[in-house]
C-alpha cells in the first residue's frame, strides 16, 4: 500500500511479533501455561520498541477504513494466491522468520507447534489442537505483498466509530471514516447486537485465516481463529452493543484460547520427529490434501 505521497509506507516493525511483544505489556496475564519462565519474562527487551510500535499503529489506523477492508476481502478471500498442501504451506510461512524474536529463535512452524502442543497437554480437544497450530498461518499475508500493519495488530470493526479502547485511538484522526457521517457512527453500517459475523473487521492474518478454515473447523475453533486480535473487545469490552449472545457464549473459548498464543513459547524446540505422525493424522482428520490461498 502507497501512502499519499504515492511512495510504500515504511515496515516499522522489527518483527512481526514487536505487536505481541507490546500486547504481553498491555495486557499481562497471570495464567503460566509455560513453566519455565515466568510470564514477566516473555517479550523481555532491554528498550521496549515503542517506538517502531506506534509508527505501526500510526498507518494501521489511518490506512484500515472500511473501503480498505471490503478492497481486502475482494482481493483475497477468492483465494487464487496459491495452492498448496499443508506442509507446503507451513514451509512458506517459514520464510517469515526473524532473529529480532526475543523469546526463541524457532521459526514459525515451532512456535504454532509449542502453541498446539500447550494445548494438547491440557487435554482439550483434537479441533482445538490444530486451531493452535493454524491460528497464525494468516501471516503468509506478508509473503503476497501485504504491509505489516494489514497482517497483524489488535483488530477492531470498521464501518462504525472507533472506540477510545483501542490502542493509540488518537491515530485514527487520519483515517478517511473518520468525518464520514455513515461511519462515525456508534452503530455505523450495522445495528444493535446484529452479530459479529455480520460485522466487517480490520484486515489481517486473523479474518485470513478464519475464511480459509471455515469449511473444516468446528464454530469454536473459528471464533479463536477469527477474534484471538479482537483486544478491545475480549479484553476492553468495548462493543458488546455489536455481538449478540451466541457471540457472548462463543468468546469463552476465545478468552480460553489467547493465553496458549502469548505464554506458551519455549526456548526449547519441539521433537517434530516424535511428534509428527500425530500431527500427520490430525490435519488429515480434519483438512484437505491441499489448501487454497
Amino acid at each position: 500500500m502507497d501512502n499519499v505521497n504515492g511512495q510504500p509506507d515504511p515496515a516499522p516493525l522489527q518483527s512481526l511479533d514487536q505487536w505481541e511483544d507490546d500486547l504481553l505489556e498491555r495486557y499481562p496475564d497471570p495464567a503460566n501455561i509455560n513453566k519455565e519462565k515466568s510470564t514477566s519474562e516473555f517479550r523481555n527487551y532491554d528498550a521496549p520498541p515503542r517506538d517502531t510500535v506506534r509508527e505501526f499503529y500510526r498507518l494501521n489506523h489511518t490506512y484500515q477504513s472500511y473501503a480498505f477492508v471490503r478492497q481486502k476481502e475482494q482481493e483475497f478471500l477468492s483465494f487464487n494466491k496459491r495452492e498448496m498442501s499443508v506442509w507446503d504451506a507451513f514451509d512458506f510461512l517459514n520464510q517469515l522468520v526473524d532473529d529480532s524474536d526475543p523469546d526463541t529463535d524457532l521459526d514459525q512452524f515451532q512456535h504454532l507447534l509449542q502453541t498446539s502442543e500447550a494445548i494438547r497437554a491440557d487435554g482439550h480437544p483434537d479441533w482445538m489442537v490444530l486451531t493452535g497450530l493454524f491460528h497464525d498461518m494468516g501471516k503468509v499475508l506478508c509473503l503476497f505483498g501485504e504491509p505489516q500493519w494489514a497482517v497483524v495488530g489488535d483488530t477492531f470493526p470498521v464501518g462504525c466509530a472507533f472506540s477510545d479502547k483501542i490502542v493509540f485511538p488518537e491515530f485514527f484522526k487520519n483515517n478517511s471514516d473518520i468525518n464520514n457521517p455513515d461511519y462515525n457512527t456508534k452503530y455505523g453500517v450495522y445495528e444493535a447486537n446484529c452479530g459479529l459475523d455480520n460485522v466487517h473487521m480490520s484486515w489481517g492474518h486473523d479474518e485470513y485465516i478464519y475464511q480459509i478454515m471455515k469449511p473444516h473447523l468446528p464454530e469454536p475453533g473459528l471464533y479463536m481463529l477469527r477474534y484471538h486480535s479482537f483486544y478491545p473487545q475480549h479484553r476492553e469490552h468495548a462493543y458488546g452493543h455489536l455481538m449478540n449472545a451466541h457471540d457472548v457464549e462463543m468468546f469463552k473459548w476465545v478468552d480460553l484460547f489467547n493465553p496458549y498464543d502469548l505464554y506458551s513459547k519455549s526456548p526449547n524446540p519441539p521433537n517434530w520427529k516424535a511428534l509428527k505422525p500425530y500431527y500427520e493424522d490430525l490435519v488429515a482428520k480434519y483438512l484437505p490434501s491441499t489448501l487454497k490461498f
